[in-house]
């Protein structure tokens, strides 16, 4: 497995990461937790040292904790603060001091570790000054519980204000090639200030697998059955591109999911996506993607074909994206 170092920072990765999210919410009833341990532990041995998670995904930090316990030393661990489940199981806004200190000793607690390798803010707090909570994490860091600072989903001026108070060594967000925002202000903004970027749901919550159509039908536990770019008619319109990551698919002796991968990390050197999965063998397709080389003939083809295609669907529902700073 090849290594990426995020930004400036010196927080060397392996060049893919794995999102451990989906092996305890969101994508329907979740797998066995014996089987997704296994699934961690067998990414290490893969080569694998980056692993995402957060306080909000339910029992997640402590699947995570538990599998990546023989492991210390040889891996990151990234989790985010700042939104919590409330007793009637409704998420909200947390990024006081007060919160973040009791956010961070749950999460040490539940991934059985003594400081946090990557802490991220998972949104932004609209309440809380961006320097309150900078200022926040760096005391985090100067008392050893944490070591690396990150944000997730921030627009560039909270980036810039954040970064003037403590170092913010990476930023989370969404970015594959059926959403890509990210190239209109961030990744230049990033590459400025020597921050690295990890994308999530760089398969596009699995539809840029090829896997997925118009008459694909999810558990009702499903996220994606409120999210309007997975309605059929959206799926339908959005084809276009999955048909031009088979295409070049099967001149690379590839998979359209290797392919997409290797469309971002041929973006920049400090970008490292984390596509999640609960399958060994979506594991080792994925991690199979490091080792494919995009020529700039192919590059060039796939922007010129890819700019043409009109995306279909907001990628969340309204409410879920006005939480976001991008």
């Amino acid at each position: 497995m090849q290594k990426r170092k995020l930004g400036k920072s010196g927080l060397e990765v392996s060049a893919l990461g794995l999102g451990c999210m989906g092996m305890s919410i969101a994508y329907g009833i979740p797998p066995d937790k014996k089987d997704m341990i296994d699934l961690i532990r067998k990414a290490v041995k893969r080569g694998v040292t980056f692993f995402d998670t957060a306080e909000v995904y339910g029992a997640n930090e402590e699947l995570v904790g538990e599998a990546l316990a023989p492991f210390r030393g040889k891996v990151a661990i990234a989790t985010k603060f700042g939104i919590k489940l409330g007793p009637d199981g409704k998420q909200f806004q947390d990024s006081r001091t007060d919160g973040i200190r009791q956010s961070l000793e749950g999460s040490l607690k539940r991934l059985r570790v003594d400081a946090i390798d990557l802490y991220y803010q998972h949104r932004v707090d609209t309440n809380v000054p961006i320097e309150e909570v900078a200022g926040t994490v760096k005391d985090l860091i100067r008392e050893g519980k944490v070591k690396y600072f990150g944000l997730s989903e921030p627009g560039v001026k909270t980036i810039r204000r954040a970064h003037a108070v403590q170092p913010v060594t990476a930023i989370q967000s969404e970015y594959s090639l059926w959403w890509r925002r990210p190239e209109e202000e961030l990744l230049q903004t990033l590459e400025e200030l020597g921050i690295g970027l990890v994308p999530f749901s760089p398969l596009g919550k699995g539809f840029l697998t090829g896997k997925i159509d118009e008459r694909t039908e999810f558990v009702k536990t499903d996220f994606r059955n409120i999210v309007p770019r997975f309605t059929p008619e959206a799926r339908k319109a959005n084809q276009a591109l999955v048909d031009l990551l088979k295409k070049i698919a099967e001149r690379k002796k590839a998979t359209p999911a290797q392919i997409a991968l290797a469309w971002l990390l041929a973006q920049k050197p400090w970008i490292v996506p984390i596509p999640g999965t609960t399958k060994l063998s979506r594991l080792d397709e994925n991690i199979g993607a490091v080792n494919i080389q995009l020529t700039p003939d192919d590059l060039r083809e796939i922007e010129s074909v890819a700019s043409k295609i009109m995306i279909q669907g907001e990628r969340y529902p309204e409410a879920l994206e006005k939480r976001t700073g991008l």
